[in-house]
């Protein structure tokens, strides 16, 4: 592997057979003669339908990756018009024109005479998954699709674009998030009130952007034969193995079990701070008074702690993050005109992943690194995986099972930042940011839900079915003075814009996650191994057999939510 990977393209160690290694993979016209190609090739045996399925699976991994390299230019810099073209060349001109033949070659695999050939358990998930694909596509949803990716990059070129005077600087708005946690009250406020502000001067532009996505999107699923957008997501993001009433019962776990907790976590919080009542710029400061925890200042910083605390769960993840770093694979650092949030990408012709986030010297981006770190790990883990799809198209509620585990595993090694004091406030903080999360998962998937079961609502009954559910979920903040910023607060979540429903398997995972924690702590081994042994079977089983591969349940009603939550209210002393 090359000291620097963006500088080459193609593997040494995982070598194309079918593509040439010199083909414009931007370039539709030199793309479409191998769809052509495998669309004509007679699949008559499984010996000619397995070759054919590898072959397919390099030509989706040659120019999946092209994609995942164009996004990652765009969200690194958005302010380059070059590399937004370039983004937005391919989204529109490529992406749209593989659909169809995708289809046909879904439907080819489908009527081959060799499929029922093939071990029907090592293409049980597959079968499933090439099946559903076909029941879904309809040819018209194609440029409506396309357009939805459009607006998907205007909302994060909206957002990246945002920065704030503050303190006589320009600071972008990941890098205000540290000043929440000052223990004087006037910085917070006045940071706050930046942020708040920036984001309501674009609030019509971004509005603006969903309303036009929620009307996409709900012609979307009704020309696929759905009533609603929101089955129609649950059938294309493949939730096989839960349905919307599942996601319902999540939401009132998370009302009966956790926000009571939460609700529990302010009044202490605000008896501590000695305030008459909780603002919203009261939330993430320390409590106690003690000055905001600072774990590193650069972001290399950052990456020698996260691999010092990978190699004490265990000396293999150090190695692969070290891989990572020395290949380039890692951005880590906030700075002007990078998108907001943070994420992994797989490269997935080369097989390694990349982390893309806005470290700002904060606790929390040291769990964010954890966090995408774990999704690096998976990727790794099923890296030597002969089967594309199933290194590819891995279920996203055992992703997140990945990520949030690790961020658990790691917390008796957070010393690695910080003196045993502040090791253990950090833990305490994660813990607590659990519950928080629990509750604010279940407010997001909520509020989708409704968006899409009321597609024709105006931007008023949104807000007001947004303010509902912050009094169902949440802890009773006074917002009062700031009532806009409350209504629009959705605005700065990212997924409602760019991967629609993608959240309740945060949920899903978080509850995996805490599985894992506490098998940890009775055995640190065994549950490493099982993680890690989970992990390397990628998109290989239907997701219960990943969750009990790892030793955890598949199960997200009050059942699991109750002794979870009771958990950690015990070690909150809650």
């Amino acid at each position: 592997m090359p000291a620097n990977i963006w500088k080459t393209r193609g593997s040494e160690e995982f070598p194309r057979k079918f593509m040439p290694r010199d083909i414009d993979l931007g370039n539709w016209e030199a793309i479409e003669p191998f769809f052509e190609r495998l669309e004509r090739r007679p699949v008559d045996t499984s010996e000619a339908l397995e070759q054919w399925l590898a072959d397919l699976g390099e030509l989706s991994c040659c120019i999946g990756e092209e994609g995942s390299r164009r996004y990652i230019a765009m969200t690194c810099n958005t302010g380059d018009e070059d590399l937004e073209k370039a983004h937005l060349h391919f989204i529109t001109e490529v992406v749209p024109k593989i659909k169809p033949h995708q289809d046909r070659l879904n439907r080819k695999y489908l009527q081959s005479p060799a499929r029922g050939q093939l071990d029907p358990g090592r293409y049980e998930v597959f079968d499933r998954n090439v099946e559903n694909e076909v029941t879904l596509f309809r040819e018209e949803n194609v440029p409506l699709q396309t357009e939805d990716d459009r607006l998907r990059q205007k909302y994060q070129k909206v957002c990246g674009a945002m920065t704030v005077e503050f303190e006589g600087e320009e600071k972008t708005l990941p890098q205000m998030r540290k000043y929440l946690e000052e223990t004087d009250r006037s910085v917070r406020q006045a940071a706050w009130e930046k942020v708040a502000e920036r984001y309501l001067q674009d609030r019509d532009e971004i509005d603006a952007i969903y309303d036009e996505q929620i009307h996409l999107r709900d012609k979307i699923g009704k020309n696929a034969g759905f009533d609603n957008y929101r089955d129609y997501a649950h059938r294309a993001k493949a939730r096989f193995d839960y349905t919307p009433e599942d996601c319902y019962a999540f939401h009132e776990a998370v009302e009966w079990e956790v926000v009571p907790l939460n609700r529990r976590l302010a009044e202490r919080r605000r008896e501590d701070l000695h305030l008459d009542r909780l603002r919203p710029w009261d939330t993430q400061v320390d409590p106690k008074g003690r000055p905001p925890l600072r774990p590193f200042e650069t972001g290399q910083e950052l990456a020698t702690g996260c691999m010092r605390i990978f190699q004490r769960v265990h000396p293999d993840l150090a190695e692969e993050f070290m891989f990572l770093e020395v290949s380039g694979l890692l951005d880590l650092e906030s700075r002007r005109g990078k998108a907001p949030g943070g994420y992994q990408s797989l490269l997935e012709e080369i097989r390694c992943p990349f982390i893309f986030m806005n470290a700002a010297g904060t606790d929390r981006d040291v769990f964010t690194l954890l966090h995408e770190g774990g999704h690096c790990f998976h990727s790794l883990a099923c890296r030597e995986e002969p089967f594309a799809p199933y290194r590819e198209d891995i279920p996203l509620e055992f992703c997140e099972v990945a990520s949030m585990g690790m961020e658990l595993l790691a917390l008796p090694y957070l010393r690695e930042f910080y003196s045993a004091k502040n090791a253990a406030r950090s833990r305490e903080n994660c813990l607590e940011d659990i519950l928080k999360v629990l509750a604010w998962i279940a407010t997001v998937d909520a509020f989708q839900h409704w968006v899409y079961l009321h597609p024709t609502h105006g931007r008023e009954q949104r807000g007001d079915e947004w303010l509902r559910l912050q009094e169902r979920f949440g802890v009773g903040i006074d917002w009062g003075g700031y009532e806009e910023a409350k209504r629009y607060a959705w605005h700065r979540q990212l997924h409602p814009f760019c991967v629609p429903f993608y959240y309740i398997e945060y949920g899903i995972a978080q509850l995996g996650a805490l599985q894992l924690w506490l098998r940890a702590q009775e055995n640190l081994r065994e549950a490493v191994s099982a993680y890690r042994k989970a992990l390397a079977l990628g998109g290989s089983r239907p997701l219960p057999e990943l969750f009990e591969a790892a030793g955890i349940g598949f199960s997200f009603g009050r059942e699991t939510v109750a002794p979870l939550t009771e958990k950690l209210a015990e070690e909150l002393g809650l």
